[in-house]
């Protein structure tokens, strides 16, 4: 009888202790029906006791979505570690029922064509999107709380609100990043608790878990698509262009709590439209500060964060007649850490994070026909800007890059936008554009604010001081020659998809040799798959002219030559290998049945040069920028198809760097390499092989004598003026340079620049390292012109003072190798196709260089 009354109270405890834990999420809503679990009853621990893995969410979705006729489950897409992008649809049963009448209905409101004004049988389309960012959880946890109460609750209000809405739960937007970081907490959680900010729970370790698998920011892809979170999203948000969609962050652990409206910043004059700051944002805000005040949350708006950049989950939608909306909550980085005033416990972060997502339900509701208005007019508004705007379309295309050019139109037709061939040979502004190799896009679209964002460049900007990149003109991140058009050209067979394709043309198998242009994207990883299949393959050092595929034609500098004689194995083979390979990148063969050119350097020439296998090799971790750790080895795997070996900096000093002739070093301090290592180093280099460094690690290059190259001397601002001191951000702010396009002026004969025609190009600056020019007078491979500036904020100071006198590129000698110093990153966030080929020459043509002294 004792341990039967010892064992009621045991279980009296355990539900006391499961009812409080939902009334601190929850109370509200009670009460539940009983045969759905909550998360605590299917997990087995409270949410916010525990950060729950991604594998673990998912169940549960899928519990909820077998169990409820309230929500379905769909899949999405999968991650690069092929983990599940999921939404769990949420509705009322007769909503469910008539989903895809809703959908059709909600679309044509969507329309340009249309022009609808009752609403009233329409429900309110809801996006609810979480951790983009795997180590902001407190939204995901949140994400559980919310699907749990929307399918289980059977108060009246949330019956109210099925009834109203649709929802779309996206839990987990970055899965691979979440569970790197949910394993790193949950391993190293205290028992008890330990709020010290310095405990290792609360400090990850490189690369941390913000990034996804390739360690890409998904919260700056949406705009560039170059991640497969990032375009099964697109995807799925053009299917249904939802009302509102939120965006659930986390920030510094001192802070409070954001929600928008945002600062007017950054942009003089936005691309999204004024109603959207001025209207929908504020009378949203009345909701958000409403609810958080009932639970005595402190939190602020309208600082901090910009509406500028279009690629946050934030801003994209703004851009599609959505309401898009930012939250931040201040992260407690594990269970609980110490603040300046009290400790902030993960529970509570969460709680913030659910009370918001309701508070965005109850708001949509309650404005449900302001946001249709202005759904329905948002397209044919901007048909009617695009009407009044004096450029009529932009033409654009690359001469020479098939792939490229193919790149450049997927990602305009992965946001909709239209584009058409060019149908005859044009010349706008002495720029030439040839049929089959450029395109046209029409402004007056429903995209018009997209084909903005792609192509318009900015120099006036409201403030100095940026969140993030102050330029994203998309067609410099490609190097595209583009051109504005004050009148159209008749316009047929609009491009989509599938038909934006490569062709190819056959080529004959050859006795003598093959030729393959260099000027193709992917013709670096058509060349590593020849060397792994044991061919040899020639570089031409020198322009030839010759008979090839039985017509006269020129090739540049950097051309392959795949000569037959010397192949081990048949020629028959070999043409099988070159025909296997050039489909599956789509670049062009040409067959050569003589050694004897029309014009420049014949096939037996020494200015060809066999061409080594690249076996490179990266440091990571340390100091290391993650970002540009990861851009490298996603262009590798992703795009070039090539192994690259990531050497953690902590085991540099014990490496065989015999293995490698190519070493690649990002942005980083590398406190941890000692003078031996950097002596190692310089002692390889010297060998005959090829260092590449990017931005931070070039200045480190420079300042630890591994070169003898330098940084220009700081100028002093020796101004004395008195500042008021609230100004001293922004003062202070404008000379960093956030992000910004300048153009460079390149040495189309030197190796790192082959396979580019234009001698100006464009290129990414968000540093303040500034290279001298090289003192050898053949080494300075791209220096900045003296007008640099395309796009993005940056002050004339800057400009006079440094990027006009710097170096882009340049080469310095070691013994019998050299040092490839990049003062910029050419693979920025993964978009930068345009500089991508002069990193990819500085792997595969390195060792050609021969500096002069």
């Amino acid at each position: 009888m004792k341990k039967l009354k010892q064992l009621s109270i045991i279980v009296l405890l355990l539900i006391q202790s499961f009812a409080n834990s939902q009334n601190y999420y929850f109370k509200e809503y009670q009460p539940f029906n009983k045969n759905i679990p909550s998360p605590e009853e299917f997990l087995g621990y409270q949410i916010g006791d525990y950060h729950t893995r991604h594998d673990l969410i998912v169940a549960y979705l899928e519990k909820l979505a077998t169990l409820s006729e309230r929500a379905t489950l769909e899949i999405y897409g999968k991650t690069n570690e092929n983990r599940k992008l999921l939404i769990l649809t949420i509705t009322s049963i007769e909503n469910h029922k008539n989903l895809a009448s809703l959908k059709e209905k909600h679309l044509q409101v969507v329309s340009e064509k249309t022009n609808i004004t009752d609403f009233s049988d329409l429900p309110v389309f809801i996006n609810l999107a979480y951790n983009v960012h795997g180590n902001e959880p407190s939204s995901a946890e949140a994400a559980l709380l919310a699907a749990y109460t929307l399918v289980a609750s059977e108060n009246p209000k949330v019956k109210e609100y099925l009834d109203k809405t649709i929802i779309f739960l996206d839990p987990t937007i970055n899965p691979d990043g979440r569970d790197r970081y949910t394993n790193w907490v949950n391993r190293y959680k205290g028992n008890p608790l330990i709020a010290d900010k310095f405990d290792i729970e609360h400090n990850e370790v490189w690369p941390k878990g913000r990034t996804n698998h390739y360690l890409f920011d998904l919260n700056r892809d949406l705009l560039l698509a170059v991640q497969p979170e990032s375009n099964a999203r697109l995807k799925w948000f053009h299917q249904w262009y939802p009302n509102v969609v939120t965006d659930f962050h986390e920030m510094g652990t001192t802070s409070t709590y954001f929600f928008e409206p945002k600062p007017l910043s950054a942009s003089l004059k936005p691309v999204t439209p004024d109603e959207n700051y001025t209207s929908l944002t504020l009378t949203f805000a009345k909701q958000f500060s409403a609810d958080l005040d009932k639970i005595g949350s402190l939190y602020f708006t309208k600082e901090r964060y910009d509406a500028t950049y279009p690629g946050y989950g934030s801003t994209y939608g703004d851009l599609q007649g959505s309401l898009a909306l930012l939250f931040e909550q201040a992260a407690s980085r594990g269970l609980v850490q110490e603040t300046s005033t009290g400790n902030l416990h993960f529970s509570f972060t969460i709680r913030n994070q659910y009370v918001s997502t309701f508070a965005t339900i109850k708001a949509a509701i309650k404005n449900k026909d302001l946001l249709y208005t202005y759904q329905n007019n948002f397209f044919k508004k901007a048909i009617e800007q695009a009407s009044k705007n004096k450029v009529k379309g932009y033409i654009f295309g690359d001469n020479y890059d098939k792939n490229r050019n193919k790149a450049f139109v997927d990602l305009l037709l992965k946001h909709k936008i239209n584009v058409y061939p060019l149908t005859n040979n044009t010349t706008v502004n002495n720029k030439i554009y040839k049929k089959g190799n450029a395109f046209i896009v029409p402004t007056k679209q429903k995209e018009f604010l997209m084909v903005r964002t792609m192509f318009e460049t900015y120099k006036k900007y409201r403030d100095s001081v940026f969140y993030d990149a102050s330029s994203w003109s998309v067609a410099n991140f490609y190097n595209m020659k583009y051109s504005t058009l004050q009148k159209i050209p008749n316009l047929k067979n609009e491009i989509t998809s599938e038909s934006n394709n490569i062709n190819i043309n056959d080529f004959t198998l050859s006795n003598y040799a093959y030729l393959i242009s260099w000027d193709d994207y992917y013709t670096p990883a058509l060349l590593y798959k020849l060397q792994q299949k044991g061919i040899i393959v020639k570089t031409a050092m020198q322009p030839i002219t010759t008979i090839a595929n039985g017509k006269e034609k020129y090739f540049d500098r950097g051309t392959l030559l795949i000569p037959v004689s010397i192949q081990n194995m048949t020629k028959e083979s070999l043409f099988s290998i070159l025909n296997t390979i050039s489909k599956q990148h789509s670049i062009q063969v040409y067959t050569v049945n003589t050694g004897y050119s029309l014009k420049g350097i014949d096939i037996g020439s020494n200015n060809f040069v066999t061409l080594k296998q690249p076996k490179v090799m990266m440091v990571v971790e340390g100091n290391t920028s993650s970002y540009e750790v990861g851009e490298v080895w996603h262009l590798f795997e992703q795009r070039m198809q090539m192994p690259i070996v990531k050497v953690p900096e902590r085991i540099f000093n014990r490496t065989d760097l015999r293995r490698y002739n190519v070493i690649i070093l990002v942005s980083g301090n590398y406190t941890q390499l000692s003078q031996k290592s950097n002596d190692n180093l310089k002692q390889w280099v010297a060998q005959g092989n090829t260092l590449i460094t990017t931005r931070t690690a070039s200045s480190w290059a420079i300042k630890n004598k591994i070169v003898t190259e330098h940084l220009l001397k700081r100028v002093k601002d020796s101004t004395k003026t008195r500042i008021d001191y609230a100004n001293s951000r922004g003062i202070i702010g404008k000379q960093n340079i956030g992000g910004a396009i300048f153009k460079v002026n390149l040495d189309l004969t030197h190796p790192i620049a082959y396979g580019y025609h234009d001698k100006e190009i464009p290129i990414y600056k968000n540093n303040k390292v500034f290279l001298s020019p090289s003192k050898s007078r053949f080494s300075t491979v791209a220096k900045y012109t003296q007008t640099p500036h395309i796009d993005g904020y940056v002050t004339q100071y800057n400009i006079d003072n440094y990027i006009k006198k710097s170096a882009a590129i340049i080469v310095s000698k070691i013994g019998n190798g050299r040092v490839i110093l990049f003062a910029d990153n050419p693979n920025f966030r993964g978009a930068w196709y345009g500089t991508n080929k002069l990193f990819m020459n500085a792997v595969f043509f390195g060792n050609l260089i021969k500096v002069p002294n």
